[in-house]
């Protein structure tokens, strides 16, 4: 080192002040050294240049665990207990967590103040994590303004004035966009922000609100708040989905199935999927089922994937029709709806069924079906998407399927039948011959609806699976 510097105070007396040093090579032999006297030095760069031109601070916000949380609930929660109202930038979920952005230190700083402070309806304490980050991709990523202008052409293109109907299929490969190298893939958040932008500004026509959803015997300020059990429905919704799945499988069922034509809308849709990989051997039970299988984690070719989604109620009937004749065990179905509005409904129906003939007749097999419906005529419901994943029943399942339990004696604890009830057991035990209490409890299990038991009767009656006891002896 030579000709450093020529400050003696600076030299003899190096602790007389407080120095702050940068070293850097400026050739093989020597180093220059710059020191502040007396004085701050630069203040680091805390914000970053985002591609819009200007300076932020990003923080990103993590709720552990607030997947369970609906987002209205938790966003109105969180600005609720702070003292200055904020923007949350890219709310999603990942994993079980709950994230999103904020844009500067003073709402970051507000928001860790709030961690621990709200409760849910467990009496659990929501934990938030505030961390520095980088700007979210939406804002990293966000369209240019010549990008944007162009983007908005190609859509005018798109739109048809007299419908009010605006086509973005395959619209990453519209030439217009691929000519100048944008690539708008709307599953990303900041195509899909660029887009809806696009539309609010230019097509007011798809500016119309959407209608409030309609919960029947529901306070609406429950669904703000997290769930602690699965919404069973109203006694009015639950009797018209029974009713309309007991018409269903009754038609499908029956041997045969153009009858359901009527169940489903004029373009609905439809999708069959088993779960193993086609590289492996598939279970005899499943085989017939291989070829109709959409199942989307292994299936890669493109052009299959849309021959085999099911398109209009002809098709969608005549899929049906194709597959093995089977026998549904009313009994084991189990419903689940989880979403509901005025204008559709949303449930999942799970259940075992056998099939009737061929090489796998009376083989047991589990499923599970997702019906979206909308109102249909005469009370009943329009099938617009189903999708239907068929499995192995596991051996409990096949244990317990296509069998009645043995009913037990009756307590004076329990309550008495109505006039109707009872009439309906005596009526019931004359058409079927079993004894009282027999009929009862076939009734009572099948919610007193008589078809559906008499259905249920008939079925376990030839195969052989209700036992002697259970009619009444002939002198």
């Amino acid at each position: 080192m030579r000709d450093v510097h020529k400050d003696q105070q600076l030299r003899h007396t190096p602790y007389s002040i407080r120095c702050d040093r940068r070293m850097k090579w400026r050739s093989e032999d020597e180093i220059c050294i710059t020191t502040w006297r007396n004085r701050k030095p630069p203040g680091r760069k805390m914000r970053q240049n985002t591609q819009d031109g200007y300076t932020r601070n990003w923080f990103k916000v993590t709720i552990p665990y607030g997947i369970k949380y609906d987002k209205s609930w938790l966003m109105n929660s969180i600005q609720s207990h702070c003292s200055a109202p904020f923007t949350p930038v890219d709310f999603h979920y990942i994993r079980n967590r709950a994230c999103f952005f904020v844009q500067d230190a003073t709402t970051a700083s507000v928001l860790k103040d709030v961690s621990y402070k709200i409760c849910d309806d467990e009496n659990r304490k929501i934990c938030i994590f505030v961390n520095h980050s980088t700007a979210p991709y939406s804002v990293k990523n966000k369209l240019k303004p010549g990008q944007m202008e162009m983007l908005k052409l190609t859509m005018n293109k798109r739109y048809n004035v007299s419908q009010q109907a605006l086509d973005l299929q395959n619209l990453r490969f519209d030439p217009d966009l691929m000519g100048r190298d944008i690539d708008i893939i709307l599953n990303r958040r900041n195509c899909m922000a660029a887009t809806l932008k696009i539309i609010e500004r230019n097509f007011p026509e798809d500016g119309r609100e959407l209608s409030a959803p309609m919960i029947v015997d529901i306070d609406s300020s429950e669904i703000m708040k997290p769930c602690k059990e699965n919404f069973t429905g109203s006694e009015t919704l639950k009797h018209l989905v029974l009713q309309f799945l007991q018409q269903y499988y009754s038609i499908y069922d029956s041997g045969d199935r153009q009858g359901l034509l009527g169940a489903y809308h004029d373009e609905a849709c439809f999708s069959l999927a088993i779960p193993f990989d086609a590289e492996d051997s598939a279970p005899n039970s499943l085989r017939k089922y291989f070829e109709d299988s959409r199942n989307m984690k292994t299936l890669k070719d493109p052009h299959l994937k849309g021959e085999l989604l099911r398109h209009t109620k002809r098709d969608i009937v005549d899929s049906l029709s194709a597959l093995p004749k089977t026998q549904h065990d009313l009994s084991s179905i189990l419903v689940d709806m989880w979403c509901q509005t005025e204008w559709m409904l949303c449930f999942s129906v799970n259940g075992v069924f056998k099939e009737v003939e061929g090489q796998s007749q009376g083989s047991v097999l589990a499923f599970t079906r997702t019906f979206i419906a909308t109102p249909g005529g005469s009370s009943s419901l329009c099938i617009v998407n189903d999708e239907l994943f068929v499995r192995d029943a596991s051996p409990q399942e096949t244990q317990s399927a296509f069998s009645i339990p043995v009913p037990t004696l009756s307590s004076s604890s329990e309550p008495s039948l109505s006039q109707e009830q009872q009439e309906m057991v005596q009526a019931f035990s004359a058409q079927s011959g079993m004894k009282l209490e027999w009929s009862q409890k076939c009734l009572q299990d099948n919610e007193w609806n008589y078809t559906r038991a008499g259905q249920v009767f008939t079925m376990l009656q030839t195969e052989g699976k209700i036992p002697a006891e259970a009619f009444k002896q002939i002198s």
